[in-house]
């Protein structure tokens, strides 16, 4: 295994990467890609690009759930209840209907006693929510989208962006702590193109964050 670890660097040019001539070495710099099976035994890349794959689908699902300016009863089913028995979203505690386009009722008859937290987790969303509650039942009216609410959006679609972004970086953070336990096992210059590859997957992914916010930063804004 340490053998096939030990590679020279021109073998490690041509098995784990493949680079632009030096013809074209004034535009950008070349890219670097390595066949993850290859590099099995030093990290799992693939890992890594699901890894950061969560990371994009976890923003595009936070875009979704938080930053609608259209109503829906769905758009409740991300708000998550604490009660005595544990966590769940509000939808499994209560029947969720769209009255009008500005209101919402939840008919918490099924679970009377976690009514109260339920108007508290709403109160507590993203959504700026004000409930109103009376027995078991809790109205949520919507407010209306302004275009100072729209702006408040636009705000929190960075925020979740940047958030994601954070996230990205410690999954490549742990990447190249990883890295850095082999290198008495392997070769620097082996590190040294797989840390270039992971930064090329960091860069590509944060790009996707950007557009990402771009698409619904106009969404919005209109």
């Amino acid at each position: 295994m340490a053998l096939s670890r030990r590679r020279s660097p021109s073998c490690l040019a041509r098995l784990y990467g493949t680079k632009k001539s030096k013809a074209k070495s004034k535009g950008p710099q070349a890219k670097v890609n390595i066949n993850p099976e290859l590099v099995g035994d030093i990290i799992n890349l693939e890992e890594v690009k699901q890894d950061m794959t969560a990371v994009l689908a976890t923003l595009k699902d936070d875009f979704s759930r938080n930053l609608s300016i259209r109503t829906s009863p769905g758009a409740l089913d991300h708000i998550i209840v604490s009660t005595k028995d544990g966590r769940f979203p509000i939808n499994q505690l209560g029947q969720v209907a769209m009255k009008s386009p500005q209101l919402i009722v939840v008919n918490m008859t099924g679970f009377p006693e976690a009514t109260a937290a339920a108007a508290q987790a709403l109160r507590d969303s993203s959504m700026r929510l004000n409930p109103d509650v009376e027995g078991t039942i809790i109205r949520v009216p919507i407010p209306k989208v302004t275009r100072e609410h729209r702006e408040n959006l636009a705000k929190l679609a960075k925020q979740f962006s940047n958030k994601a972004k954070e996230s990205l970086r410690r999954v490549r953070s742990g990447a190249v702590t990883q890295l850095k336990r082999e290198k008495d096992q392997v070769s620097e210059d082996t590190i040294r193109l797989i840390e270039k590859q992971v930064q090329q997957m960091t860069d590509s992914f944060s790009a996707d964050i950007e557009k990402q916010l771009a698409t619904k930063t106009k969404e919005l804004l209109g």
